[in-house]
């Protein structure tokens, strides 16, 4: 696994890194979940599987993890995971990022109405800060604020900005990760926003696949900038596997599986290296969730995919009100 610069701000990371989505509770949006994580969703039995992902992920290479305080118990497992690990690891050995700004409520089920609840407030940033902190001290690189947008007006809140600006620079770097139709947008606002004439961020994640292109300049734009950026979601919540057999997704499919096909790699992997093709990105996240599909989704990282078939892939492309009226209508398994 190749290693790459997260922008400027000195952290180094595997280009394909893992986040923690999907096996840090017992439910996620992405397709087939339910049956990725097992019938028992106990959290000793989830605990134990995401160790083993853990495990497998850092054995072949992947060196940047993601987490978030709203991933049920994503930060608790990782600890223990860090922990764990012979020989010891050192903190210069990975690179690990976390989020503030969601909370998570569905007390470990699937079948609650609601999830997770976003504050955005400063005392949400303090009281989680220090919640990652207790669970990641001496190892936490990255503090992103969780899905940044415009609505909530927390890239003109001074107390936050503040807040995050005071994060030891040697020792967190202030970041933000965006979702939405207004990606770019948000990404925008975050470049110009700044308290005293400083601007905090050093680093953006966000939603950018085949099907949802549309942040890309924005994200260059904040490569040019400096910003280390990281791609979520590149498969699209698995509609850019071989599991999205929907009728209307047939077209586009057949694409993607000739390509796939020709270099002997799954779909998930033709999309991850798409990714890795933009000359912009830093580091793209797998949201593997079984061995298998870590497996699969790692093989992008020797797939390099000529002119002609990035172009194909261009051409999939859904409008952006489309691709995010579909996502939010994924259900929670």
């Amino acid at each position: 696994m190749r290693s790459r610069p997260l922008g400027a701000t000195g952290l180094l990371v595997s280009e394909i890194g893992m986040g923690l989505a999907a096996i840090g509770r017992p439910g996620y949006i992405n397709l087939g979940h339910n049956g990725d994580v097992g019938s028992d969703k106990g959290v000793e039995a989830m605990r134990s599987h995401a160790l083993t992902m853990l495990d497998q992920a850092f054995d072949c290479g992947v060196r940047y993890l993601d987490a978030a305080r709203s991933y049920g118990r994503a930060e608790e497992f990782l600890a223990a995971w860090l922990d764990r690990r012979s020989p010891p690891l050192r903190p210069d050995d990975i690179t690990v990022g976390s989020k503030w700004g969601y909370r998570y409520v569905a007390g470990w089920r699937t079948d609650v109405e609601v999830h997770e609840v976003k504050d955005h407030s400063v005392g949400a940033f303090r009281e989680q800060y220090a919640e990652s902190r207790s669970w990641l001290d001496g190892w936490l690189d990255l503090y992103q604020i969780h899905s940044a947008v415009l609505e909530t007006a927390v890239l003109e809140d001074r107390e936050v900005l503040a807040a995050l600006a005071s994060l030891p620079d040697d020792k967190v770097v202030p970041g933000l990760t965006v979702s939405g139709p207004a990606q770019r947008d948000v990404v925008r606002r975050a470049l110009e926003a700044g308290v005293d004439g400083v601007n905090p961020f050093r680093c953006v994640q966000a939603t950018w696949n085949v099907l949802e292109p549309s942040v890309g300049p924005a994200l260059a734009e904040a490569s040019a900038a400096g910003w280390g950026v990281i791609v979520k979601e590149a498969v699209a919540n698995g509609r850019l596997t071989a599991r999205n057999v929907e009728d209307g997704f047939a077209d586009r499919r057949r694409v993607l599986s000739a390509i796939a096909d020709r270099h002997g790699v799954g779909i998930d992997a033709v999309a991850l290296a798409a990714t890795l093709a933009q000359p912009w990105v830093s580091v793209v996240l797998s949201g593997a969730a079984t061995p298998e599909q870590l497996a699969s989704n790692l093989a992008a990282a020797d797939l390099e995919l000529p002119g002609d078939e990035l172009a194909a892939l261009f051409d999939l492309a859904e409008e952006p009100a489309s691709y995010w009226s579909t996502r939010s209508s994924l259900p929670w398994t």
